[in-house]
């Protein structure tokens, strides 16, 4: 029998673990009455055939990593804008988890757990940036710019998760005839 590669197993271990229902349990305790108003929120729609979540961490996590290049090559003349893209992902960050709650609340058995680890690392890499916009509105760029490749870091890990998500499990779909319109013959 073939092995699965890495990733796969980390998915396999994270969908299967005790540990990520204990984190499943808690998130439902902590954010309660925000999961099923996210649930009807205009976010969690189905207008574009799939979750509007992947399109919005696309907006996150592009600031992000642009504050980070900023930080690592732009020099003292960038730590303005890399400011600036600091903030501009935290405040994109509220409504791409509001769109991921909605999706998680929809979620049961293995999608559950790796939704609530994926959960877990974006709230850990938006602490992270929090901590690292107020560094740099406090001038301390360097704790700033290791506080922002933290999070940019964790934010991977949790964006493997869902990606493995969005695209293995199918979790983003909303319209399973949007893939195949009536008349295309695929």
């Amino acid at each position: 029998m073939r092995m699965l590669p890495l990733p796969q197993r980390v998915t396999r271990a994270v969908g299967e673990s005790p540990l990520s229902e204990r984190v499943a349990r808690a998130q439902e305790l902590l954010y309660g009455p925000v999961i099923d108003w996210a649930r009807r929120s205009p976010l969690h729609t189905d207008v574009l055939g799939h979750s509007v979540h992947p399109l919005l961490t696309d907006v996150t996590l592009g600031c992000w990593m642009s504050a980070s290049i900023l930080d690592l090559a732009g020099g003292t003349g960038a730590r303005g804008a890399a400011t600036l893209l600091a903030g501009a992902g935290l405040a994109a960050a509220g409504p791409t988890a509001i769109a991921g709650t909605g999706d998680w609340a929809e979620m049961s058995g293995t999608e559950r757990r790796i939704g609530a680890v994926h959960a877990l690392g974006t709230d850990i890499a938006t602490f992270l940036f929090l901590g690292s916009l107020v560094a740099r509105m406090r001038g301390r760029y360097a704790g700033a710019t290791r506080l922002g490749l933290a999070g940019n870091v964790v934010v991977a890990g949790a964006g493997f998760l869902g990606g493995h998500l969005a695209l293995n499990r199918g979790t983003a779909r909303r319209n399973p005839a949007a893939e195949h319109p009536v008349g295309t013959g695929s």
